[in-house]
């Protein structure tokens, strides 16, 4: 399937993984950094509970160290969702926080953060890339073209996963892609579960084009009226939607295989929210799509065995 908006991604995705060099090490209170693990165990727990899942089936080195990155996303998105005052600032004062080589020991999410950025070599280059990403919220609200959604998505949700692939451990280059079209993935399935409660804060991240070509206005998601042409609209988003988890997934065999059924439960458990949208005749209005604790137990057996037998995608490499 062609993209047109994935080179631009592949691009940045490059430049953010050429930004990786050496950091400079500091001695940290063991006590203080426990804490710190905690606090960001604590923070997945209470806001995802899909990956807090996820993040409990890798080693436990690769755990704290996921939660850890989960807390630095979270942090960042919340600046831009939650505080009062002057939002800029805010995330400005937090950048420098969270993206230097020696933390302040009484900011718990900084200093597991910035431990676990320096223990795996996560690159600064994709972080710095995040932040920039949630900082859109700040300025952009509607987005013209699925390309300009894709480039939103890159941001917030495909920095993410090219930041875990460090952490899982990846066989090279040639994962990038992959990582990069499961990010986007990721997040539309948050654009379409989201509908609603965007609109409310002031936002719509569907594709003002695509949602013409359906005879859709913003009068259309005021209101939260259920019809044929939202109906159709929603289909023909979670059908794309579907086949980019589909191209994204033979990825996860490029990644070490400790790691493999963590990153498919995360995967397959939010692609099953698309399965509870249509449920429910894609109404986003006035519900908050999910799957169920017992939902996500009667798939993880399959999810395992999925994982255990991935066949490893054909790279450029394998043709020469």
């Amino acid at each position: 399937m062609d993209h047109n908006w994935e080179n631009r991604l592949l691009e940045w995705a490059y430049e953010g993984l050429e930004s990786n060099t050496d950091p400079e090490y500091a001695e940290l209170d063991e006590q203080a950094l426990k804490q710190a693990y905690d606090h960001c165990e604590s923070l997945i727990k209470t806001h995802s509970r899909t990956f807090h899942m996820a993040s409990a089936l890798l080693p436990a080195d690769k755990r704290r160290a996921a939660r850890a990155l989960y807390a630095f996303c979270r942090t960042s998105d919340d600046l831009v969702d939650c505080a009062d005052g002057d939002l800029q600032r805010g995330l400005g004062n937090w950048r420098k926080r969270a993206l230097v080589d020696i933390p302040d020991e009484d900011d718990p999410v900084a200093l597991a953060w910035t431990h676990t950025r320096i223990r795996h070599g996560i690159p600064l280059g994709y972080a710095e890339q995040l932040i920039k990403g949630v900082a859109r919220d700040l300025t952009t609200t509607r987005y013209a073209t699925f390309d300009d959604v894709t480039e939103y998505c890159y941001g917030v949700a495909a920095t993410v996963g090219l930041m875990v692939m460090h952490i899982i451990g990846f066989s090279g280059p040639e994962a990038i892609p992959y990582a990069v079209k499961l990010g986007v993935a990721l997040q539309l399935t948050n654009i379409l579960r989201d509908v609603g409660e965007d609109w409310g804060i002031g936002r719509l991240y569907l594709p003002q084009e695509e949602l013409s070509a359906f005879n859709l206005t913003e009068e259309n998601i005021n209101a939260g009226h259920v019809d044929h042409r939202w109906t159709d609209f929603m289909r023909f988003q979670i059908e794309r939607n579907r086949r980019l988890y589909s191209e994204a997934l033979p990825g996860i065999a490029l990644l070490d295989p400790d790691g493999r059924f963590a990153i498919s439960a995360a995967a397959e458990l939010y692609r099953a929210i698309l399965e509870d949208i249509e449920a429910h005749d894609a109404d986003v209005f006035g519900r908050r799509a999910y799957v169920s604790k017992w939902g996500k137990l009667r798939r993880l057996p399959g999810i395992w065995w999925r994982s255990k037998n991935l066949e490893r995608p054909l790279v450029l490499q394998d043709i020469d």
